[in-house]
C-alpha cells in the first residue's frame, strides 16, 4: 500500500554537469547504420569555382556541390578573414546616450573598429585562421555530425591521423589545427576546428605541398584516422523525501489485517511498532506513477527524528 505527500520547491535540486566520451573511427568505421539511417564521419573538399561552370560534387556520405562548399565555409567561419588572419575590422558608430545639446538626445560618435561577422570564434584570443582566395583554390572538410560529438567537441582532443604520410593533425585548444609529421620534422597550422559544430576545416595548403600531397588526401584516401571526445550536459535531479516524525507512523499493508471484518493484529498498536519503507515512488500530480526508486534494504521510520531519503535521477 502506498501514502503520498507532495514535494516543496525547496525539495527538488537540478543540478547540470558535463560528461566527456572518446572516439576513435579508422576510416572502416566512418560510416555506421542505424535503422536504416547512415550516420558518420563526413568529408567534403571545397572549391573556389563559379558554381555556373563547375558543379563538380564532394562527399564521401552525402554529396554537395564542391562550389558551395567553398562558399558556405567562407560565409561562416572566414567572411572576416579575407585579407588579415586576424580579422578584418570595420568601421562603426557608437551610440553615446544623451550626448546631444543640453543632454537633449542620443548621438553617434567616431567609428570603432569591431569584427564584421561573428564567425564562431573559439576563444577570446586572437585568432589565427588563414582562407585561400585564388581561383581555384581548394580546402578540406572532416564534418561530424551532432549524434556523435553531442553538444560539441572537447578541446585538445582532436586528432587525425594520415599513416600513410606519417602525418598528424591535432587541435591546440584555441580552434586551431596544427600539422606535424615525422617526415622531415614539418609542423604549423594548417586550419581550424569548430568545436560546437564538429567540423574540421583544412585551409593551408603550405606544409602539404611541401611534403609532396595536397588537401585533397585527407577526403579522398582511406588511410585517415579521426579521433576525439564528445561532450554533454546531463542534469541530475535529486528529490529530497522527507518524513517527519509524526507521518507514516502507521502501515497500510494489508497483511497486518486479521480477520474477515479487518481488524489489526494487536503487535500492530504496540508503542515499539515501526513500519519499514522499502520503495519510494514519483507521481505525478494525477498520482500516476513516474518513477520507482528501491531501497538498498527496509528502513524503519523514526517516530522521534525525521528521516529522509534522497533520490537522484540522471537525465
Amino acid at each position: 500500500m502506498s501514502a503520498w505527500k507532495q514535494f516543496l520547491a525547496s525539495d527538488i535540486i537540478v543540478s547540470p554537469f558535463v560528461v566527456n566520451k572518446g572516439f576513435t573511427f579508422p576510416y572502416s568505421q566512418f560510416a555506421t547504420g542505424s535503422d536504416g539511417e547512415l550516420v558518420g564521419i563526413d568529408r567534403f573538399i571545397g572549391k573556389n569555382v563559379n558554381w555556373f561552370n563547375d558543379k563538380s560534387t564532394t562527399g564521401t556520405l552525402s554529396t554537395e556541390y564542391q562550389a558551395l562548399i567553398y562558399n558556405s565555409a567562407q560565409q561562416l567561419y572566414y567572411s572576416n578573414f579575407l585579407s588579415s588572419s586576424t580579422g578584418d575590422n570595420v568601421a562603426q558608430p557608437v551610440l553615446f546616450p544623451g550626448a546631444g545639446p543640453s543632454g537633449s538626445g542620443d548621438v553617434l560618435i567616431g567609428g570603432v573598429e569591431s569584427p564584421l561577422y561573428d564567425n564562431f570564434l573559439q576563444s577570446t584570443l586572437v585568432p589565427d585562421r588563414f582562407w585561400p582566395t585564388g581561383s581555384g583554390e581548394q580546402i578540406a572538410i572532416i564534418s561530424v555530425p551532432s549524434k556523435i560529438y553531442g553538444e560539441y567537441i572537447t578541446p585538445n582532443s582532436f586528432v587525425l591521423e594520415y599513416p600513410t604520410l606519417n602525418s598528424t593533425i591535432t587541435d591546440d585548444g584555441q580552434g586551431n589545427l596544427n600539422i606535424s609529421s615525422s617526415v622531415g620534422g614539418f609542423e604549423g597550422y594548417i586550419g581550424n576546428i569548430i568545436y560546437t559544430h564538429g567540423i574540421a576545416i583544412l585551409t593551408d595548403n603550405t606544409l602539404p605541398d611541401t611534403l609532396g600531397y595536397t588537401l585533397d588526401d585527407y577526403v579522398t584516401d582511406n588511410d585517415v584516422t579521426c579521433s576525439f571526445s564528445s561532450s554533454m550536459t546531463i542534469y541530475e535531479t535529486q528529490y529530497k523525501c522527507t518524513i517527519r516524525e509524526n507521518e507514516f507512523n502507521f502501515s497500510l499493508n494489508p497483511s497486518l489485517l486479521s480477520g474477515s471484518e479487518g481488524n489489526v493484529y494487536g503487535f500492530v498498536t504496540a508503542s515499539y511498532f515501526s513500519p519499514y519503507v522499502t520503495t519510494v515512488g514519483l507521481y505525478d500530480e494525477m498520482q500516476n506513477l513516474l518513477a520507482i526508486g528501491k531501497l538498498a534494504q527496509p528502513l524503519p521510520t523514526s517516530d522521534t527524528t525525521d528521516t529522509t531519503i534522497l533520490i537522484n535521477l540522471d537525465m
